[in-house]
């Protein structure tokens, strides 16, 4: 995706100058071609089995992205009624998007319901009897599985771990059978699947092959007392390289889901985000001030992490590199925003030949950079551009102050 010519970093065909030039900083630039070929990958990965890819949209939400990946013929799994209205204002098919989530409102649920989901993942039975009785009410049916918790350690932060028995998420394995009992007991629900969702950038293989193991054991105990199911869905978490990681081989990961399913007549679902679009996208940001201290120097910039929440909220690493080689010596210096707190910066103790003026380019930002972006301290958020070849193409304007306060009545 990006490509340095002449000392200077471009996205496909497009020089990040121009884009700067053009549209201000800071400013999101994801590459079309990256964001395709991680679908295909999957795709590519996964043919042998009934496959349904279904985009994580928490990820990034933007209808371009959304669009792209629906014509590319992916689901989508969201965790709120906002990203159902966004997939569908995308033009995504209803009856390939699985609601997940811990806290499903009754307006989420009924606006689920009529639009004609594929699936439910219930987390837990309170919310099983919510569904059954919106269901109800709506003279329906709701299609469920149970997002079963496994207890396995995806080796990943802490945050952005959800599969052991500490986690807010699914039911707990050893309930999942009665879990299952109860809802074929009631009349306005379908069961018709199992999910389980360990983590998030995960980096080795063997923990989603465990859990792959553990839902397809409880695949075959229920088969035993009279519940068949349809599907697995063995939700995303799939790492990317934001530094030195070791990426897992989708091919390995793949063939291994097929010989546990082996014969059994079960479609696969997965629940991909960050290894969809995280290395398609960069952000671009303006130097403001390059700041000499007694025991540390900063490069101040124009984004701040109200752009990109992730390296204060989880102290996540993202390269920085400048987006035009400079002949000077560099410094070694964090790079922070112009947020008045303490936490709030890009990278830290990062060597750096830049100037005040110069352009940064923050790597790998593609996943959880705009999605959680925030108008703390009343910053407008940023642009996002898509580059497809030489174009490029505003997908979303920058706020304007105006935008901050449209909500409030004065």
């Amino acid at each position: 995706m990006l490509n340095n010519r002449n000392g200077t970093l471009f996205v496909e065909d497009v020089s990040l100058n121009e884009v700067a030039q053009e549209f201000a900083t800071p400013v999101f630039v994801y590459s079309e071609n990256a964001l395709r070929q991680a679908f295909l990958a999957y795709q590519d990965a996964f043919h042998q089995m009934n496959t349904l890819v279904c985009y994580a949209v928490k990820a990034n939400g933007n209808l371009n992205i959304l669009r792209l990946f629906a014509d590319l013929g992916s689901g989508f799994d969201i965790v709120s009624g906002g990203e159902l209205a966004r997939v569908l204002q995308a033009g995504g098919s209803a009856d390939k998007v699985i609601f997940s989530g811990v806290g499903k409102t009754a307006a989420e649920i009924e606006f689920a319901l009529k639009a004609g989901i594929k699936c439910f993942n219930v987390e837990s039975m309170p919310e099983l009897t919510r569904i059954n009785d919106i269901a109800g009410s709506l003279k329906t049916v709701a299609p469920i599985s149970f997002r079963i918790n496994p207890n396995i350690d995806a080796k990943t932060h802490p945050y952005i771990s959800t599969g052991l028995k500490n986690n807010k998420f699914g039911i707990p394995f050893e309930q999942a059978i009665d879990a299952y009992r109860t809802a074929q007991r009631l009349p306005n629900v379908q069961i018709v699947g199992v999910d389980c969702h360990i983590g998030s950038q995960l980096t080795e293989v063997q923990p989603l092959i465990d859990a792959c193991e553990r839902v397809v054991a409880l695949v075959d105990e229920l088969q035993k007392i009279g519940i068949s199911l349809s599907h697995i869905d063995l939700g995303g978490g799939v790492g990317i390289q934001y530094k030195d990681e070791t990426l897992i081989d989708l091919g390995v990961y793949a063939n291994a889901v097929k010989q546990i399913i082996g014969e059994r007549h079960l479609s696969l679902i997965l629940e991909p985000g960050r290894s969809l679009v995280g290395n398609a996208g960069v952000l671009l940001t303006q130097v403001e001030y390059v700041k000499h201290g007694e025991e540390k120097n900063f490069v101040v910039v124009d984004a701040a992490m109200n752009d990109l929440a992730r390296p204060a909220l989880y102290d996540a690493y993202h390269d920085i590199v400048p987006v035009c080689v400079k002949d000077i010596a560099p410094i070694t210096a964090d790079v922070v925003g112009q947020i008045c707190e303490s936490g709030d910066f890009i990278g830290k103790n990062r060597s750096l030949a830049v100037e005040q003026g110069d352009l940064l380019c923050v790597k790998s930002v593609g996943a959880y950079g705009m999605s959680m972006s925030s108008n703390y301290n009343a910053r407008p958020r940023a642009a996002e551009v898509l580059v497809s070849g030489s174009h490029k193409k505003l997908i979303r304007r920058r706020e304007t102050f105006a935008d901050l306060w449209q909500a409030e009545m004065v």
